[in-house]
């Protein structure tokens, strides 16, 4: 897929809720980019999103817009369960795709996409937009040059008290519900980040509640002899933070650190800096500015976000649901 001849990205959009709202403010610091199209089944929902973005394109299909050519690139911000039937079938309409994360419910299921966005010759990544943020760009220059000398450890969390709504996405098993793939993967995403490879080990204790989700849970990944802890949970707000200790010192990205724009870096001296990265507009427009300058280079994937990045950290959390024998009923339905 090239794109290269023409002035701006065009951009469709599925699923039109809250994270589809923030993707959308951030295209005011996109320039070569444009909110081309949206779709929803809920007639009410698209018109207001697209009233309040200046879309014209509304598709209360999604078939429709996946037909539309002027649709270079499909950004898809619906429940964990569809993204990858919807993802699938972008792919293989010749669409460029950004999926929120979790790309997919499964390792399996993100293989099988990464296949065949290749076999298309398509591109596609996971919008884990905290691996583009300055923030966290300085975090690994920081690492790379050994300012907090070897890493020892890293310490997260991601919690927060959801509303006690059974039905709700966020403890629907039918919708693959549960806080490690809402949240958690944020803190394995980060881990990722700082060590570049898969865990040696993975020790878990999850809190499995009465609709089958977990509701919280506490991990442990080993790296050889570095160890990264977190607990991510529904149950209660926690700091939110993002520590890594090293042998020299330490770095802290502060609550949230998935959308930090702050940070800490402590010497071994005892002295501490403070260091501000303040966005171009909300922080998600580094993922988009990444995609649209893979599409204009023909690439297929993004090395930051790559597709075996995806994967490994897919089999995390994979991993850890089968610790905690959670199971989402609809995956009995899954092919590839």
């Amino acid at each position: 897929m090239s794109v290269q001849s023409s002035p701006n990205i065009r951009w469709g959009i599925i699923g039109p809720g809250r994270i589809a709202h923030r993707f959308a403010d951030a295209f005011s610091a996109v320039e070569d980019g444009e909110l081309y199209a949206v779709a929803s089944r809920n007639e009410n929902r698209l018109h207001e999103f697209a009233d309040q973005f200046s879309i014209n394109k509304r598709y209360s299909d999604y078939q429709a817009i996946l037909a539309d050519k002027n649709v270079d690139a499909i950004y898809i911000a619906t429940p964990h369960r569809f993204h990858f039937d919807l993802a699938k079938q972008a792919l293989e309409s010749g669409k460029a795709v950004l999926c929120e994360k979790p790309l997919t419910v499964t390792s399996a299921q993100s293989q099988a996409l990464f296949e065949l966005a290749n076999k298309n010759q398509v591109f596609l990544m996971e919008a884990l937009w905290s691996r583009f943020l300055p923030a966290w760009q300085q975090i690994k220059q920081w690492l790379a040059e050994g300012a907090i000398g070897d890493v020892v450890s890293m310490h997260s969390t991601f919690g927060f008290k959801a509303e006690r709504n059974n039905d709700d996405r966020l403890f629907n098993l039918d919708l693959a519900g549960g806080a490690l793939l809402d949240t958690g993967v944020y803190n394995i995403a980060m881990s990722d980040f700082v060590m570049g490879t898969a865990p040696d080990t993975i020790v878990s204790d999850v809190l499995v509640g009465e609709t089958g989700v977990d509701e919280r849970s506490n991990v442990t990944l080993s790296f050889g002899d570095v160890v990264s802890e977190f607990t991510c949970s529904f149950l209660e707000p926690l700091p939110n933070e993002f520590k890594i200790v090293g042998s020299k010192g330490s770095i802290v990205a502060e609550s949230n650190f998935w959308e930090a724009n702050s940070v800490q870096l402590f010497n071994q001296d005892g002295t501490e800096q403070w260091f501000s990265f303040p966005y171009l507009s909300n922080g998600f427009e580094y993922q988009v500015l990444e995609v649209n300058r893979c599409l204009r280079e023909g690439k297929l994937s993004s090395d930051n976000v790559s597709p075996e990045f995806t994967i490994r950290n897919m089999a995390v959390m994979d991993a850890i649901l089968a610790q905690a024998g959670v199971k989402y009923p609809f995956l009995e339905e899954f092919c590839v």
